[in-house]
């Protein structure tokens, strides 16, 4: 009998334990199917109608539109685009300082400038070219380092080219003016290309894709100096930026949504740049952006376009226009622009 009682008192046991688990997975299952449903992000509704006008420069500064403008030519673009491309950097400022166009791409100095005169009017939406810029001889002049241009005379473009040259000399123990002279004689990149193919000069900072054209019509040219890569040894990595694209502050303040739709929009058209040569230089030929797009799309690997927009995007630019109000007040506005300057979204 009392091994029977034992027996009775154990499976009495174990049958309260199954029972509990059992108990324990019934509740489990019960908080599980008891849980919220997570709500669905509202549906972003876009503003279609109200035009969203916006100026490019031809050039690298304006490569990354091309895609974009192609898209909206064809009604295929998600915003109502109004898309112009100038030839003359100060039309696009002036656009923006009376508020006729709403974006626009341009040099990285001249959005400080406009951010300066307008007190704010306009912000930093993203960075689209890094260093463009090369040093060129005809092949009469030997150039390894800075310390070869003693005594040279370098003709650069005015404004950001010569500026930036002129940081480097002075960087590499070059006194710009005593060293080095620096010609603003052919002010306009196309200016100074066509001198270069004519071998009027014999030492030039050119950028791309001016410098690609000028190779075509002599061959005699030697790039004998990369300056992004210099810039580099000397400064943060990477803040060599000199082209981007700005939204007026009221726009981007009214149409946030339409905002975030052209920065999609505009990074997937740089991204078309990465694609089939032949293809891309079509489109950015056809788009007006650039007259010879064979020649675009072979300068492309040495024009560094980008996309960089964020935090990223503040920190690049952030010492890029320290070092310029360093070397240059006046290429930048005279002032460091504000923490309102980037639109970080």
């Amino acid at each position: 009998m009392k091994n029977w009682s034992k027996i009775l008192i154990a499976m009495t046991l174990v049958l309260a334990m199954v029972l509990s688990l059992a108990a324990c997975g019934s509740k489990s299952d019960a908080q599980q199917t008891s849980e919220p449903t997570p709500t669905p992000a509202p549906e972003v509704t876009l503003d279609t109608e109200t035009p969203v006008n916006i100026m490019v420069l031809n050039g690298t500064t304006g490569f990354g539109m091309a895609k974009l403008i192609s898209d909206a030519a064809a009604g295929e673009a998600a915003l109502n685009y109004n898309i112009s491309v100038e030839t003359d950097a100060s039309n696009v400022t002036a656009a923006l300082i009376n508020g006729t166009t709403d974006i626009a791409a341009l040099p990285t100095n001249a959005a400080s400038v406009v951010y300066n005169k307008t007190e704010g009017a306009v912000q930093l939406l993203a960075l689209n070219t890094r260093g463009v810029l090369y040093l060129v001889t005809d092949g009469s002049v030997t150039v390894e380092s800075f310390e070869d241009l003693k005594g040279q005379t370098v003709y650069a473009p005015a404004q950001n080219p010569t500026f930036i040259f002129q940081y480097l000399c002075e960087q590499n123990g070059l006194t710009v003016g005593e060293d080095v002279i620096i010609d603003n004689a052919y002010a306009q990149p196309a200016d100074l290309r066509t001198a270069v193919a004519a071998g009027e000069v014999s030492v030039a900072v050119l950028p791309e894709p001016m410098l690609t054209m000028a190779r075509s019509g002599n061959e005699n040219l030697v790039t004998a100096m990369d300056l992004t890569a210099e810039w580099d040894k000397v400064a943060p990595e990477g803040s060599l930026v000199q082209g981007c694209v700005v939204v007026r502050a009221e726009f981007a303040a009214e149409h946030p949504n339409e905002v975030a739709k052209f920065l999609e929009e505009y990074g997937s058209s740089i991204e078309f740049l990465s694609g089939d040569a032949e293809t891309v230089g079509a489109v950015i030929e056809e788009s007006g952006v650039f007259a010879k797009g064979a020649v675009a799309a072979k300068a492309l690997p040495n024009c560094n376009v980008c996309f960089i927009t964020g935090e990223e995007m503040k920190a690049a630019m952030a010492d890029f226009l320290q070092i310029m109000y360093e070397t240059a007040p006046a290429s930048i506005g005279g002032e460091i622009p504000g923490d309102d300057f980037y639109y970080i979204g």
